[in-house]
Order: C-alpha cells, then structure tokens, then sequence
C-alpha cells in the first residue's frame, strides 16, 4: 500500500500575507477553491489578526463565508490572541494555529516579548480552543537559524515545541525561517526532537531561501516525518527575516513525493494551473521550479 504524506497548503495565508500586493476576497476565494479542485485537503486559508498589522489578511471572514466546505477538506487560521480566536470559531475554522519561536531575539522583534511571556499569552487561546472543540497547531519559528542571534540550539527547539504541546497543540510544525537550514541540521534537529516527541506530531516548514527546502524535506522523510507546510508558487517569505525569498512550492514538494513513491491526493497539473493563477494575480513569476518546467513541456 502507498504510503500517504500529508501536504498543508499555506500559500492564501503565509503566503499572500508577506506578498507586497494586497488580494481581494474574490481571488483568495478563487485560490483556494482551485486548491481544493487540484486535491489539497488541509489550507490554512486565514489570519485572524489586526488588518492595521496585516493588511493582507483583512477579509479573513469573508474568505471563510465565500469558500465552499467538503468536508473533507481542513481549513485552518492563524489566531495569535483571543479576539483572533473568537473570531476563528465564528467563521468557522476547523483548526487554529499559535506560534511560539525558538529565539529570544525574534521573539522581542516579532511579538515584543519572550518566548515565555509569549507561550503564556498563547495558553489562554489554547485553553478556549480546546474548549470551543477546534484542533490546535502550533509552530516554531527559527528552528534552524536566527536572523537576529544566528545558530539555534534544537534543544531550545524541543523546550518551546514541549511547552506548545503541553497547552493542547495536537501538531507541531518546525519552522526553518530563514531557510538556513541544511540536511545535516535538519537530521540534527530532528534527532533531538524524536527523542521528546512522536514523529506522528510534527511537520517540516521549510523556507527556500538557499534551495535547500526540498533536501530538507527528503532528509525528514527519512526520520519519518509525514506532513509538510508548502506555498503554491512559492509564495510568501518572513517580513522579519532579511533575505528570506519564500516558503516552499507546493509544487517541488508534490512532484518529490511522487518521485519518491508517496500519495498525495493531489493533481500536479491543476496544482500548477493555480500557481500560474495566483502568480499571475499579484504580478509574479512562480517559484516554483516544477510549475517552470512544466510551462516548457515538461511531463
């Protein structure tokens, strides 16, 4: 039997909230139902935060309104405090996501606070969370490497990712901000995490900012990681990490996990054709070197 590996499609959040051009709620809407129609079954389509931060995620509840829901398909949000939160149960999320950080330094430049100061905020969502009967995710930025402080030790790693599964987080996505990370880091990284915590908990989200996301990704194959984060075209990157050019293609990802022999569930061809959409919406050229090739005839 095939072994299936999940694909969490983050491009109409992480991806478009650090694009430069602002999308408006009919082509998000666009995006994602094509999402669904190429197979994707897990989107983290909003943000629940301050439009005056973020303004390319104001909409986020119109977004959630207009989307058709199967229900086999997981949508999830980004709801960093407790009005986020409330707002996410009224639009009716599946799941919602916190983050937590590996690194002091981009903790007080992110979210202006610790990382212990920002864990204990995040518990009052996790708590309301839990209660409202909404699956929770949390990630860790900075796994592989700091901006601000530079290396990152995986067993401050472990400490943030252990305290975010204490609060009720079911999934722990391990975020290579800067896309820094190599395959020998990410086997160190994942060596020290396996010890604390089932590979069945964690997920790879890995920036490609020195083309090594997709080595990084076969690497945590490898540890027995079976679900990763990926933007469509490559979208998005970090605001607060200088340099970082992007998430992942969700395109790259798909075509290595056939490659490699895994089920996805989704169709590379319509992937590709919603890349090229949403490419083509905010005036850019794809990312993704998969979807590239594909436009000069590949197979």
């Amino acid at each position: 039997m095939t072994e299936h590996v999940r694909i969490v499609e983050v491009g109409p959040r992480d991806g478009l909230q650090n694009e430069r051009q602002a999308v408006d709620v009919e082509t998000k809407v666009s995006l994602i139902e094509r999402l669904v129609a190429a197979g994707v079954t897990h989107i983290e389509a909003a943000s629940f935060v301050s439009p005056k931060w973020v303004p390319q995620m104001a909409g986020s509840a119109d977004v959630m309104q207009k989307i058709s829901r199967p229900p086999h398909v997981q949508f999830s949000a980004l709801t960093p405090n407790l009005k986020g939160l409330e707002a996410a149960l009224r639009a009716g999320c599946d799941e919602v996501a916190v983050f937590g950080a590996a690194s002091e330094a981009f903790s007080q430049k992110n979210i202006n606070c610790s990382i212990a100061e920002s864990l204990d905020r995040f518990r009052e969502v996790a708590n309301a969370a839990i209660s409202g009967g909404i699956r929770l995710r949390g990630y860790v930025s900075c796994v592989m490497g700091c901006p601000y402080e530079g290396n990152v030790d995986p067993a401050q790693v472990v400490q943030v990712a252990l305290r975010l599964l204490d609060m009720g987080c079911q999934e722990i996505s391990l975020g290579d901000t800067i896309g820094r990370g190599t395959p020998s880091a990410t086997k160190a990284l994942l060596d020290a995490c396996l010890r604390r915590i089932p590979a069945t908990q964690l997920a790879g989200h890995y920036h490609d900012t020195y083309g090594m996301a997709i080595a990084n990704i076969a690497a945590s194959l490898e540890f027995g990681l079976r679900t990763f984060d990926s933007s469509v075209a490559g979208l998005g990157g970090c605001p607060y990490a200088v340099g970082a050019s992007g998430n992942v293609a969700t395109e790259d990802v798909v075509y290595l996990l056939h490659g490699l022999g895994f089920e996805t569930g989704i169709d590379l061809h319509r992937l590709a054709d919603t890349g090229r959409f949403i490419s083509d919406a905010v005036g850019r050229t794809s990312a993704s070197r998969v979807a590239r090739a594909l436009d000069k005839g590949g197979r």
